[in-house]
Formats: structure tokens, sequence, C-alpha cells
């Protein structure tokens, strides 16, 4: 079993309980997916471009990316209906362990200007999304051979009901909130 898993078990799961009184350990809020998505608008003109953000993805996630499609034309940018103009990862299990394990260890404390995460950014639901600025903040990206830095979201999808319960269990797994 991967570090994190056992310290949900271990650590967040009966911080989770005591706080919030779960009587059913189903209850307990998890993280069930990790979605990345990376745009790349300017493929329109250049097909290689994708193809270096999608793969700068696949490293980063572990994971091959698939290309997301435009859903309308939009003639002012020169884009159709079905083009490619992006990528995204959906990471679940051991894998997405391991990601939101260096992502928070790793890739956060290289964040230029990090003050933490604001808790702005979950959506009612217990689900969190953010931007980054940079994708070169991974480790698994070397600058050198990057063509273009790119941004990227990031989407955490839990289980939680609420913010309140959403929050407490990204904070066991050690994600920097601010108040």
């Amino acid at each position: 079993m991967s570090r994190l898993k056992n310290h949900y078990k271990d650590v967040v799961v009966p911080e989770l309980v005591k706080k919030f009184g779960y009587e059913n350990p189903f209850e307990v809020p998890k993280i069930e997916k990790i979605v990345l998505n990376m745009g790349a608008g300017d493929a329109v003109q250049d097909k290689k471009l994708l193809e270096a953000a999608s793969n700068e993805l696949s490293l980063i996630a572990g994971q091959k990316a698939v290309p997301t499609k435009a859903k309308n034309s939009i003639a002012g940018f020169k884009l159709r209906e079905d083009m490619n103009i992006g990528a995204k990862v959906t990471l679940r299990q051991s894998r997405m362990l391991e990601f939101l394990d260096r992502f928070v260890n790793i890739a956060m404390p290289r964040i230029r200007d990090f003050r933490g995460l604001s808790t702005k950014w979950f959506d009612g639901r217990g689900n969190f999304s953010m931007g980054i600025k940079e994708h070169i903040i991974f480790p698994e990206i070397d600058y050198d051979r990057v063509a273009r830095i790119r941004g990227m979201n990031v989407v955490i999808v839990t289980s939680a009901k609420t913010n309140e319960e959403a929050c407490e269990l990204l904070k066991g797994f050690n994600m920097p909130f601010t108040r």
C-alpha cells in the first residue's frame, strides 16, 4: 500500500470521524479522482505544439493524456468544431495518490510567490479546482526541452457533501490552505 493510503486510513479517517461524528465508515469522505487539464489553443496553427503539451502532461501524470476537442467553431480564432485544442488526464487510486503526494510535497513549494491555497476554490459540493501558471514546477519536466511554458488546471474530486468536509479532508493530506 502507498504511504498516503496508509496515512488516510490511520490518521485522516479518525480525525474526520472525531470532527464530524460519522457513524458509518463509508460516510467518511475520500478523494475519488484527480483531473489534470492543459489547454493548447495555439495548436490550431501547429499540431506539434499539441503533441508536446500532451507528452508533457503524460510525463507529469504518469499516464497517457487524451486530447480534448473544441465544442464550437470560432472563426476569429480559426477554430473549427472537433479540432484538438488540449489534453487531459484522469487519475484514480494509486496513481492519484502518487500524484497528490508529488504535487503537495515537491511541486507546490516550487510555485513562485506561493502563499497557500484559497478555500474559495471549492465548488460548493466538495470539489477543489486550482490553476497553475507554469507546468515546469513538476520535476518530471526538463526546463531546457520545453518549447513553451503552459498553465494547467488541477481538479480534485471528493465524495464530501460540503466544502468544509472536503477542506478538512485535503488538510489531512497536508494541502496548505490559507484562512
